[in-house]
């Protein structure tokens, strides 16, 4: 595929992402290519390879003499980073970073502590890079610079746990904190009490301590959720 059609093929997926994950084509309904295609001056090729991958993430499925038909919502992959893109854009975004902050809540201080037994020392020295930078970037509106040392962060405690369905869940982190970044769900300047919890738990895993390592994430994840509740407050019910 040619450098201008893999473009148009990211912003036919991109746009049909966005309005499915959004309730824009609701359960049971169908999508067709003949008008996918005219509606994007696309050519069948590349509606093709978009429908593939909407169908390898579970929003949609292919039916002979019916068209392409979406799936319910239970069944998407919630874990495909691009799907986790998509619904933090729309207006389900507080309910959904909820959700994925929990589900951090009950991986990453884990994570922590199988690091602190298992890192080796050039995880150690990233970790420690990570959090200093972090520091360093943590003052004068410098969001996205921060976000890259957040990222880097993360990824390097679930990949010195040791364990590989931890590691694979660092995409999924990156999402949720790029969203945050953003969709403007952060302070202009990051909370330093978290940031200095970081620095702590890149001292714990270094020094062994997993009870102190997964204790300090713990409160990381818990610091989390309440910036939520400020910044993203979940809609009340009628």
């Amino acid at each position: 595929m040619t450098t201008e059609g893999q473009g148009l093929h990211s912003h036919v997926l991109d746009t049909l992402g966005l309005a499915i994950t959004a309730g824009e084509h609701p359960p049971g309904s169908v999508l067709r290519t003949d008008e996918i295609a005219d509606r994007f001056d696309a050519s069948r090729t590349v509606v093709r390879e978009v429908v593939r991958v909407l169908e390898s993430m579970q929003l949609v499925e292919s039916r002979r003499r019916v068209g392409v038909t979406v799936r319910p919502a239970e069944e998407w992959n919630v874990y495909d980073p691009r799907v986790i893109r998509w619904r933090l854009a729309g207006a389900d975004r507080p309910r959904q970073l909820r959700s994925l902050t929990v589900l951090r809540s009950a991986i990453e201080p884990v994570a922590a502590g199988l690091a602190a037994a298992r890192a080796t020392p050039d995880q150690c020295a990233a970790l420690t890079e990570a959090a200093l930078g972090m520091v360093s970037t943590s003052r004068g509106h410098q969001l996205d610079a921060y976000l890259r040392h957040d990222i880097d962060f993360h990824r390097i405690v679930l990949n010195a746990s040791g364990n590989e369905m931890f590691a694979r869940l660092g995409d999924v982190v990156a999402e949720v904190l790029t969203g945050r970044t953003q969709h403007a769900v952060m302070f202009p300047d990051p909370d330093p009490a978290a940031v200095t919890l970081h620095v702590q738990v890149a001292e714990a895993v270094r020094e062994g301590d997993a009870e102190r390592a997964e204790s300090l994430t713990r409160q990381i994840a818990v610091g989390a959720l309440e910036e939520l509740d400020v910044l993203a407050p979940a809609p009340t019910s009628p």
